[in-house]
């Protein structure tokens, strides 16, 4: 099936469907602690989850999208459960340590082999991976924090309702997650204007501060003087960074980390010391000069980035994430039609690997698709119904 014909088959035939595919499989080889999943293997109790999903009274309210997300959201949650399951040979008990960091990259690579659109996707790979985080408000130190945090990130609203349908899709002796601690992550959100929207900072400069600093100040609103923006491109390589920039106009000066390889006479799996050495020299110069620019290199991984994005923001610059993701064999192609293609050994690697860019992390955030540029407005999820 494409993904638009698997979404539009009742529940029940898309999970017969599935059922078969290698990551469902190994949800339905993998046990669970009978204490806390008394329904017993992980693929049966995703499969609980998204028949509670269904039968949420708030179900019927819902647009397509949203329920898209909530059903995809309940098949993946657990994915990660199979690579991180561990038994504890003293007491018999299991466990899944970090499993929702193992199935937001899970959820990605399934989501991406089955044609789901990059923003839906992407939706559903956070959820994935925040997944637990309302029932354990009460543990934070600061719940306010809590719920700010997660507003750009998720739909708080959808990630209340996966919660409540993620308690319900299980029998348990040992009830680790009242829904009395759902209501209040609701609270909490609506206490702060961010269930059903994200929260509302007075600025992009302090929504940014705020994902940077420790211990965040929600009350702080700094002046927006910038002096200068900065557009950091990331991508596979060959996904197009530097073809799109020069179709932006010739006037946009930028920094290339493939450039800067080919005039050391560098491949892209040598060291690369002296080409970040480079690179950084460069931007300092725009920096200094106060002048914009953008930095094109592969930055998939949010530890990559955020060394860049402390440099320019060392220098009060405004920072906008593109990503660029075409299909992958775009990719594929487009890299063998390179002077210096990338092995495509290392492209998988890094396929498996990348983290596309959040709004935790820049003033402003751009995905590209193969249509062509989708801004990601916080939220892609629009005009949720009042009622309730």
């Amino acid at each position: 099936m494409t993904w638009d014909e698997l979404n539009a088959v009742p529940l029940e035939e898309r999970l017969s469907w599935l059922g078969p595919e290698s990551w469902c499989r190994d949800m339905a080889l993998c046990a669970q602690d009978a204490d806390y999943h008394s329904e017993g293997d992980v693929w049966t109790h995703a499969k609980l989850v998204c028949r509670q999903v269904e039968q949420l009274e708030q179900w019927q309210s819902l647009t397509g999208y949203e329920r898209t997300v909530l059903t995809w959201t309940a098949l993946l949650h657990d994915a990660g459960k199979p690579l991180t399951s561990q038994l504890d040979p003293t007491t018999g008990r299991i466990s899944s340590p970090k499993h929702a960091v193992k199935g937001e990259h899970l959820a990605r690579s399934v989501l991406r082999d089955l044609g789901c659109p990059l923003v839906l996707r992407e939706e559903i790979c956070r959820m994935v991976r925040f997944h637990g985080r309302p029932a354990f408000l009460l543990e934070k130190p600061e719940p306010s924090h809590e719920v700010v945090w997660l507003s750009w990130m998720v739909a708080n609203r959808l990630l209340y309702l996966f919660a409540l349908a993620d308690t319900r899709g299980r029998t348990t002796s040992s009830y680790d997650r009242p829904e009395e601690n759902l209501h209040l992550f609701k609270m909490a959100a609506e206490e702060q204007d961010c269930f059903r929207g994200p929260y509302p900072f007075a600025n992009d400069q302090a929504r940014f501060l705020y994902y940077r600093k420790d211990p965040p100040n929600l009350f702080y609103v700094p002046h927006e003087d910038y002096r200068c923006t900065v557009t950091m491109m990331s991508g596979l390589p060959g996904s197009g960074k530097d073809t799109w920039l020069e179709q932006q106009g010739p006037d946009v000066p930028f920094v290339s980390l493939d450039d800067i390889r080919s005039q050391l006479d560098l491949g892209a799996t040598d060291e690369q010391g002296a080409v970040i050495q480079a690179a950084r020299e460069r931007c300092r110069e725009f920096l200094r000069a106060r002048q914009s620019f953008a930095f094109s290199a592969t930055n998939l991984l949010r530890q990559t980035r955020q060394r860049w994005i402390s440099l320019f923001a060392d220098y009060n610059a405004r920072i906008e994430i593109v990503y660029v993701e075409p299909a992958f064999e775009v990719i594929l192609n487009q890299n063998k039609q390179r002077d210096e293609p990338v092995p495509e050994a290392v492209i998988n690697g890094l396929l498996e690997k990348l983290e596309p860019p959040t709004w935790a992390e820049a003033h402003r955030v751009v995905l590209l698709e193969p249509e062509g540029a989708v801004v990601t407005s916080k939220n892609a999820i629009e005009d949720v119904p009042e009622s309730e």
